[in-house]
């Protein structure tokens, strides 16, 4: 781009203000990029939601801003004029500066708003709101809470709230709550404001319509550019151990394997700052003590850094602090606590160990790398274990190794996990609430119910009986308390959490509960999956069956099970989608080999298929091993456990392992009974399967619930009866059609 724009060679750009103009003319611009230029029209009429759809540095920034701009650079009323909501400190102030160098010359005042911005920025605003204002949902929760009176003046001329990285937000606790404030922001101004969603381009961007305006996303422009954006290097490595050993220890993968992933990590990461996320606070605590004896040994610095949630506050913000030093290289090893939320400045690598927990959390955690029109890097690590005579048959099939694969695959073609509208998200609904009351200062129940459950709210799916529910839970635990008149406030519980600064974040670093046997603690892992009396699982090489569960201390009693040689399961963790598992399948019925693979991971893709083949999964969905069967139904953790759930109610001993359902001691006549006999019904609710499952305070507010209440969010947030029965009949159909 070195010659001005013109409208010959931009077809909307004439429409634009001519200060714009002028400013586009100044950058040496020669033209437009196709979603900049097809924003001008669908925006500056400043009437319809608008949803721009493209890849990272494909320009959507500037889609949004420069219509945006148009419009403002007219004088106006007081009152904030356009908000921007960021997911991160550090994406905000990057674009301040961008939007601050195109409204310098227009005279439109721009404002940033987060913990690190300066009080006295803050009063300036408050005196005279104009402008354009940069925020975070936490931040834009406290101005909730602690100045709701003054919301309608502080956005009196509100014309357009543009929302970043709008993918980020998908299904999650986060998003509920953004558009929740949203919600409430148009409550309180009492009409309909734009709203302007950013977003990475999904393979279906419904999706992230629907995401934009709940219940309306059909009363929306959406554009999708035709740009590749931002350039992604990608490499994928594989490295083979011996079977794990069946011990009383905790299942570490074997040394071979993590020396030679931590030699990697030292010689390509030092010098730079990077991200490593591995999918457990054991592998993360392994890893970056590996690192660390790297450092040693070769008398250098140690720059790579441990960072989770069971660590001191303290010594996660010094790792942080570290990330954002531009002085000094570090690379923080994490779980999930860095993938949001958390400004850490810009980082130049992500490497994944083992599948990721999602491919929208691979997403978002390669987000996190390339800004600056830096190219986005992902080092993608895989363990698996040789094949003998011994090995089993999952284990033959690497499904590790083939989610991965899977995961990358879907991420290129710009799919992600969609969100279930059925979710009730309790959690964040409590939250809003207290922040509603805050607001006013009380808040009738049926005002409250409307606002924050009516059409067009994250919470549309919770009836009022529901909602009733809620309130007397809530006053059970002291959280409200109600005057004589009907109004809810604030109980003593509630002022002091709503008083807190960590209120104003929806969401929390998932919890790993401790597994325990004869008083001993066998390790620690995250527990995505509905845990229950008499699940078996896999742990420490061995197969164990649950004894008892405390939620309290989030400790689970094992005890020793009966079974033949468990598979290795490696690094994988959460909850994976019906969709991810289809791709693994058609992986293994294929043929391509991926081109960000090493040498070592194609020809285990090579073995896999051959042995999917030898096993005769390409024919029959069910194979037998021992005295066990195994169904291979191909579908996602939700519907896989919530079928093992209602196979053990019946008696039988059934298991999620891996893409697998195991039934222990049943060979194939006796399994493919017990899966007719669920087919045939009744196939009991989802709130009943979920009063049998120990962990179903997950979330930030649910142990205030109550147990009603938390069965139903948790059957509608991790069960699929529907899905399950749907499973079993598909599993028993095929083996008849056999």
């Amino acid at each position: 781009m070195h010659s001005p724009a013109s409208a010959s060679e931009t077809l909307h750009f004439g429409l634009l203000h001519p200060r714009v103009q002028r400013w586009v003319w100044q950058q040496g611009w020669s033209e437009l990029h196709d979603i900049q230029d097809a924003a001008i029209p669908a925006m500056l009429g400043g009437e319809t939601d608008v949803l721009i759809g493209a890849a990272t540095a494909a320009g959507k920034t500037e889609a949004a801003f420069l219509p945006i701009c148009s419009n403002l650079a007219e004088p106006a009323g007081p009152g904030v004029r356009a908000l921007y909501v960021g997911p991160l400190k550090a994406l905000i102030n990057d674009q301040f500066r961008r939007v601050e160098e195109l409204c310098e010359t227009l005279e439109i005042p721009v404002h940033r708003w987060h913990g690190d911005v300066a009080g006295a920025r803050k009063k300036a605003l408050l005196r005279a709101p104009s402008g354009i204002l940069l925020i975070t949902p936490e931040s834009l929760e406290a101005m909730f809470v602690l100045r709701g009176t003054r919301i309608p003046a502080i956005f009196a001329g509100l014309q357009y709230v543009v929302i970043d990285e709008l993918h980020s937000f998908l299904g999650t606790e986060r998003g509920a709550q953004l558009l929740s404030q949203l919600h409430r922001l148009e409550t309180a101004l009492k009409r309909r404001v734009p709203r302007i969603g950013l977003s990475a381009t999904l393979g279906d961007m419904s999706l992230a319509a629907a995401q934009l305006r709940p219940d309306h996303s059909d009363r929306m422009t959406v554009l999708e550019s035709q740009a590749t954006g931002q350039e992604l290097r990608l490499q994928l490595r594989s490295y083979v151990d011996q079977p794990p050993v069946m011990t009383l220890d905790e299942d570490t993968p074997s040394v071979t394997s993590v020396r030679r992933i931590a030699d990697h990590m030292f010689t390509t990461l030092r010098g730079r700052t990077n991200l490593v996320f591995a999918n457990a606070r054991s592998r993360v605590e392994l890893y970056s003590s590996e690192l660390a004896d790297r450092s040693a040994q070769a008398r250098v610095p140690n720059e790579f850094h441990a960072h989770h949630g069971n660590l001191a506050k303290e010594l996660r913000e010094d790792v942080e602090a570290m990330l954002k030093d531009p002085t000094r290289p570090a690379t923080a090893v994490c779980t999930t606590t860095l993938e949001m939320g958390i400004d850490i400045g810009a980082i130049a690598e992500v490497a994944q160990i083992g599948p990721p927990p999602s491919v929208a959390a691979l997403r978002q955690r390669l987000g996190r790398s390339g800004r600056r029109d830096e190219p986005a890097v992902l080092r993608a690590y895989c363990a698996t274990v040789g094949t003998d005579a011994r090995t089993t048959p999952l284990d033959r099939l690497h499904l590790p190794l083939v989610q991965m694969i899977a995961s990358i695959e879907l991420l290129l073609e710009r799919w992600c996990e969609p969100p279930d509208p059925a979710q009730l998200h309790l959690s964040t609904l409590v939250q809003q609430l207290l922040s509603l009351i805050a607001q006013h200062g009380g808040a009738q129940p049926v005002q409250a119910y409307r606002v924050l459950c009516g059409r067009g709210s994250p919470f549309s799916a919770v009836t009022s009986e529901q909602f009733t529910q809620l309130l007397r839970a809530l006053g059970a635990h002291d959280v409200l308390t109600q005057t004589g008149d009907g109004t809810l406030l604030l109980g003593g519980r509630g002022e002091v959490t709503v008083n807190h600064y960590s209120f104003y974040a929806a969401f929390q670093t998932p919890e790993e509960y401790r597994l325990v046997h004869s008083g001993r603690q066998l390790g620690t892992m995250p527990v995505d999956f509905p845990l229950y009396e008499g699940l078996l699982l896999l742990f420490a090489g061995r197969r164990w069956r649950v004894l008892a569960i405390n939620d309290d201390d989030k400790s689970v009693q094992l005890v020793p099970a009966h079974g033949g040689t468990p598979p290795y399961l490696g690094d994988a963790a959460g909850s994976v989608h019906t969709g991810v598992r289809t791709r693994m399948r058609a992986l293994l019925e294929g043929d391509r080999t991926p081109v960000y693979a090493d040498a070592q991971t194609r020809a285990l893709l090579e073995q896999a298929r051959r042995d999917y083949a030898a096993l005769g999964l390409d024919e029959s969905p069910i194979i037998v091993e021992g005295s066990d069967t195994l169904f291979f139904p191909w579908i996602g953790n939700r519907q896989l456990h919530t079928l093992a759930a209602i196979l053990s109610a019946t008696g039988v001993d059934a298991a999620a392992e891996g893409a697998a359902l195991r039934l222990v001691g049943c060979g194939w006549a006796v399994a493919v009974k017990a899966l007719s006999a669920v087919v045939q019904g009744p196939v009991p609710l989802p709130v009943e399967v979920a009063r049998k499952v120990g962990n179903k305070a997950t979330q930030k507010f649910d142990h205030w619930l109550g147990e009603e209440l938390l069965c139903e969010q948790y059957a509608s947030a991790s069960l699929d009866c529907d899905g399950a029965l749907h499973a079993a009949e598909s599993l028993v159909g095929q083996e008849f059609r056999e």
